[in-house]
């Protein structure tokens, strides 16, 4: 061994895989940043003076004599308000060809905010998306994924969450993003004029896939910093969790570990809650909400990716595409959000939990319809009626491609309810529908 301004450097490694190496070393910390023959490594595992370090783009090539750098830290990111409308690579480096940052040199994966530190969530983030505004309200500082198939337009869905939402910063994680998806964004933001409240970080499909080990903790770093430091209201986009979890289960798995259910690695669960539990509102009114994309296999929820994000977060969004208007919905009866009543009704229109049931209700009954109609039973009335609702209900209000203010969502309910049924069919209080009803 060697060393170099604080820097510890080996010559001789011990063991080598696909995606890790293994050097006898002392005074090595667990998650230190290493390089190995100058390729960026992180220590993911301790055994006395054995270190197994995870190697980002991969050990093809890397001779047993070649030098292993540690560098005395864990990963860091360079924060300062100059991020603003910036891209950055999963090592926190530019990607658009502006200048380095110059600021804090902050460690990332700190722990999560004491809960002495937290106040409950009482603030609606506002989407522009009926079918998430209306019927499953987002609060500043909760924890909520996307469900989606890989087919469906989610990187679209969330560019258009990062345009609307109603905060103060955007920072967005990409793992395994398609090139193309990259651009979009990149073009998408500055056409929009919206790149000095948005923040990338992004590993693409041309990156190594274990660099995606990264990027969830970059992005929670920096949202720390506007949140602690500049009581900003911050949310958090990642997509897509589920390469994030296929990375692990590719350290995992060539580190020989034992693989638990769907081939994932055992620490799933905690490694996917280390990553929710940074979601949080601070009592000086900073708040970091995170919104993420788990892609299902098949449409199987019962994956263990999905599964144990249920767990850990307070809802899902469910990403269905609607034969009967041909687009994407925010499909009613799968989506939740269980932060929802701490909002709806007091910091949106007092009739909003009203209609918001009302509402579901009613689809639910044109399921129904529509189920006894593909089975040959014949129709009443009252179910042609609620098929028809259902019909303009998905393409006005449930569709992804909605966006108009809470208040114009409600005002939309009524009308749709109001145009295919009576007052009592509809099962409103009467002191909203003295105010609001405007049907037969």
């Amino acid at each position: 061994m060697k060393t170099k301004a604080f820097q510890r450097i080996y010559t001789r490694i011990e063991n080598i895989t696909k995606a890790t190496c293994t050097v006898l070393a002392d005074g090595v910390a667990n998650e230190e940043m290493a390089y190995v023959d100058s390729r960026p490594a992180q220590v993911v595992k301790i055994a006395g003076n054995r270190i197994t370090l995870q190697v980002f783009p991969g050990t093809q090539g890397i001779a047993t004599n070649a030098e292993v750098v540690f560098m005395g830290k864990p990963p860091t990111v360079t924060v300062s308000d100059a991020m603003r409308g910036r891209f950055f690579n999963a090592y926190g480096q530019p990607i658009d060809g502006g200048p380095a940052i110059e600021g804090e040199e902050r460690e990332i994966g700190g722990p999560s905010v004491n809960p002495v530190r937290r106040k409950q969530p009482s603030e609606l983030i506002a989407t522009g998306i009926a079918g998430i505004d209306l019927n499953n309200t987002l609060v500043t500082g909760q924890k909520i994924p996307f469900f989606a198939d890989p087919d469906q337009p989610y990187n679209i869905v969330m560019a258009d969450v990062a345009l609307r939402a109603k905060a103060d910063i955007i920072i967005l994680g990409g793992m395994g993003m398609p090139h193309d998806d990259y651009l979009y964004y990149k073009t998408l933001f500055d056409n929009a004029g919206a790149l000095d409240r948005i923040i990338s970080f992004m590993n693409t499909t041309d990156n190594p896939p274990v660099e995606r080990l990264l990027v969830p903790d970059m992005c929670l770093t920096t949202a720390e910093y506007f949140a602690v430091e500049k009581n900003a209201k911050v949310l958090v986009l990642l997509t897509d969790m589920t390469l994030f979890a296929d990375a692990l289960a590719i350290v995992s798995n060539r580190m020989d570990q034992i693989p638990s259910k769907d081939s994932m690695p055992g620490s799933l669960y905690s490694d996917l809650a280390k990553i929710y539990e940074k979601a949080v509102q601070f009592p000086d009114g900073g708040s970091i909400t995170i919104i993420a994309v788990t892609t299902l296999s098949g449409g199987d929820i019962t994956h263990a990716i999905p599964d144990n994000t249920g767990y850990i977060t307070e809802g899902q969004l469910y990403l269905r595409r609607d034969t009967d208007i041909g687009k994407v919905i925010i499909d009613p009866f799968r989506s939740l959000s269980r932060l929802k009543q701490l909002v709806i009704g007091k910091k949106s229109r007092k009739d909003h939990p009203q209609v918001m049931n009302a509402g579901v209700r009613l689809y639910a009954d044109a399921a129904n319809a529509k189920t006894k109609l593909e089975n040959g039973f014949d129709l009443s009335d009252y179910d042609k009626r609620a098929l028809d609702f259902a019909h303009e209900y998905s393409r006005e209000l449930l569709a992804i491609d909605v966006n108009i203010d809470v208040d114009k969502m409600l005002d939309t309910s009524w009308a749709l309810m109001g145009k295919y049924f009576s007052k009592d069919e509809v099962g409103i209080k009467q002191e909203f529908m003295d105010k609001h009803w405007a049907g037969k």
